[in-house]
């Protein structure tokens, strides 16, 4: 399992891959320690870099910026 650095409109994540297709997002820059998000592929493939910062940009899009969490 490897860990990938990803920003995404300035915001860091650490993307860590369990084989086969299951991709667990932590938000590195965000205000709560260990926040983030978990994402699987259905047919166990590779996310490419422009599928990752699509699901990290959906995530940013619901995270309420008062609180840091989705409500």
């Amino acid at each position: 399992m490897g860990v990938e650095r990803v920003e995404v409109d300035g915001e860091l994540f650490e993307v860590r891959v369990d084989p086969p297709g299951h991709y667990h997002f932590d938000w590195v820059s965000g205000p709560n320690a260990g926040y983030g998000f978990s994402s699987a592929t259905s047919d166990g493939s590779a996310l490419s870099a422009a599928l990752m910062e699509e699901s990290i940009r959906s995530f940013l899009e619901q995270v309420d910026p008062a609180t840091g969490y989705i409500e």
